[in-house]
């Protein structure tokens, strides 16, 4: 390849690193349409708790967020009331009468690929959200002041509030094992007439950055009814034109059916609500949220600057309200908040009958594959091996079952490549007819006993395996955390150094290496010209492009495949010549013989 190719890929290849960034710089975010009244409420949060005398701090809220306009905080001063089970500090708030915040004791908090020390900095979800997990929105006829009465029940938490209409909510928090909590809501008309209710929003939570660096790719709203799961990202509130060039943003979604679920998410974690009567609407709202703390953000490291959140909610139809406690509306629904922990996930959902486990986005013909390979993953895990060894073990084992198809692969290859000359000349004899230079190809492929399909099958079939562990990894937890060599968060990029500001991530430029071995050790495709023979040699500079800031798990992943094939290739090469070699000793022996009688 000449100089000129040379930097034309180079360039290329920094273009695609840098592509993102650039855009941004060159085409600014337009600022999002006013969906209504903005409030500059501030609400200060004091640190109240029941938990045995023991003060939690607890975030300050700040203003309503562009998108939350129907929530104003009150002025009063907030109380908090503390629950705590075996794996959940709940935190509930009289400002709504809701969930605040809930910590997760067993998952200690991860910035970057670096674990967090502290043993009291763990997960927490809901976190610095403008509105509580279950505040219900919908004007002063349901919210009034918005302050309710907090108090500990026999059960759990107890919110109660009487507005001037006459009517009372009662809100019952009872927590319970396995990351569920149950709620129940009583609205009750407490006055001789009948009130006129206005629709209301009953707030799932607010999905929030996993971390200050989070910039909010795998957050999102995802829910489940009448037999299909569907998502809304950022993407859909970003509403960029070809998923580049920025447009003005969305804040609101809405959605029509009949909802088993609704879960606001991040990569690991997630708020799912399973009301008993399925809503008929959601509606989910991009919302600003508050800054984060410098002193989470790791030294050398830059926090997002502007940390964003997905807040969803139910939406059930107004009606009237007859007086009488017998004529109360009683809704209820199980709150999961928790990890996105697929057996867990899965054996609630065959519980409830609601296929819960759709959270972790392993359904469709790839997610069969998904699933296969993390049941195998954890599998191999619980016989003693780290999480990159079983990785590694099941790369081993996916190369084996497929050992067979790629030896076929590169000995058509090689075969290919040796009747290149006579391919050639049919390509000239013919080239003025196209239609007979392709039948007079394949006569000769079956002549010669060769099919030019075959160099293509293994990369065929294994690439749903490879699609099938790309979706594992995006949601698999397990991997959170858990380190090798220098990776120290395999579910995150390697990332051992910056280079005025760039990442220096060792495992994709390892992966890079591998791949322009193997693309050296592997015979060109027929027909293929020395121009695409040099293109396909540069391919792996794209791919390093492509996955730079992928997880470590990945790209080990791809590299120990890599290096499988190398060693396959190379196996199957030295077979070859010494049958070849056998085959010529023996025609040489039966000429010898020959000679002699």
């Amino acid at each position: 390849m000449d100089r000129k190719s040379v930097i034309v890929l180079l360039v290329s290849f920094l273009l695609i690193l840098g592509w993102f960034k650039l855009v941004g710089i060159m085409y600014p975010p337009l600022p999002a349409r006013p969906v209504g009244k903005s409030t500059n409420t501030v609400t200060s949060a004091t640190n109240q708790a029941v938990a045995g005398g023991t003060n939690l701090a607890v975030p300050t809220l700040s203003a309503p967020a562009p998108g939350s306009t129907q929530w104003t905080a009150p002025k009063a001063e907030e109380q908090l009331v503390v629950l705590e089970t075996s794996d959940v500090r709940y935190t509930f708030t009289s400002h709504g009468g809701g969930l605040k915040l809930a910590e997760l004791k067993r998952f200690p908090k991860i910035v970057g690929n670096r674990k967090v020390t502290e043993p009291t900095r763990v997960v927490t979800l809901n976190t610095k959200a403008p509105v509580a997990a279950m505040t219900l929105l919908g004007g002063d006829l349901v919210q009034g002041d918005g302050l309710f009465t907090l108090a500990k029940s026999e059960k759990g938490v107890r919110a109660e509030k009487l507005l001037p209409t006459g009517l009372r909510i009662v809100k019952e928090f009872t927590p319970g094992s396995n990351y569920l909590m149950q709620v129940s809501v009583w609205l009750e008309n407490t006055k001789g007439e009948a009130i006129s209710l206005p629709p209301q929003e009953w707030v799932i939570g607010t999905a929030t950055p996993i971390n200050p660096l989070d910039k909010g790719p795998l957050m999102k709203v995802s829910w489940f009814g009448e037999g299909k799961n569907d998502s809304v990202a950022e993407t859909y509130f970003e509403n960029s034109t070809l998923g580049c060039f920025p447009g003005t943003r969305r804040t609101e979604h809405k959605v029509e059916g009949k909802f088993a679920w609704a879960a606001a998410q991040n990569q690991f974690f997630t708020i799912a609500a399973v009301p008993k009567t399925p809503a008929e609407q959601l509606v989910t709202r991009r919302v600003s949220l508050p800054s984060h703390d410098p002193a989470d953000v790791p030294e050398g490291d830059t926090a997002f600057p502007s940390p964003f959140g997905f807040q969803s909610a139910f939406v059930y139809p107004g009606q009237l309200l007859q007086p009488g406690g017998e004529k109360a509306i009683h809704r209820e629904c199980a709150l999961y908040v928790g990890p996105k922990e697929y057996q867990t996930l899965a054996r609630l959902g065959k519980q409830m009958g609601n296929e819960l486990d759709l959270i972790m986005d392993y359904g469709g013909f790839f997610g069969f594959f998904a699933k296969g390979l993390l049941l195998s993953m954890n599998g191999l895990h619980s016989l003693g091996l780290n999480y990159a060894w079983c990785i590694i073990a099941i790369t081993i084992i996916i190369k084996g079952l497929f050992w067979p198809l790629t030896a076929i692969s590169t000995r058509s290859m090689k075969r290919m490549a040796e009747l290149q000359p006579q391919m050639k000349a049919i390509q000239e004899k013919y080239k003025e007819d196209p239609a007979k230079m392709q039948q007079k190809t394949m006569e000769f492929y079956r002549e010669q006993k060769v099919n030019p399909m075959a160099g293509c099958l293994p990369m065929v079939v294994q690439f749903p395996v490879f699609i099938g562990f790309y979706t594992m990894l995006q949601s698999c937890m397990e991997l959170r955390g858990e380190g090798f060599l220098w990776a120290h968060d395999l579910s995150q990029e390697d990332t051992v150094a910056y280079l005025f500001g760039f990442p220096v991530n060792p495992l994709p430029i390892v992966m890079a290496v591998t791949m322009f071995y193997q693309a050296k050790l592997t015979p060109p495709s027929p027909g293929m010209d020395p121009m695409q023979q040099k293109i396909m040699k540069y391919m792996p500079m794209m791919f390093v492009a492509i996955l730079y800031r992928f997880s470590a798990a990945l790209t080990l992943y791809w590299t120990v495949q890599n290096l499988l094939t190398i060693l396959q290739i190379k196996l199957t090469k030295i077979n070859d010549d010494k049958k070849a070699a056998a085959g010529k000793n023996g025609t040489l022996a039966k000429a010898e013989a020959g000679k002699a009688n």
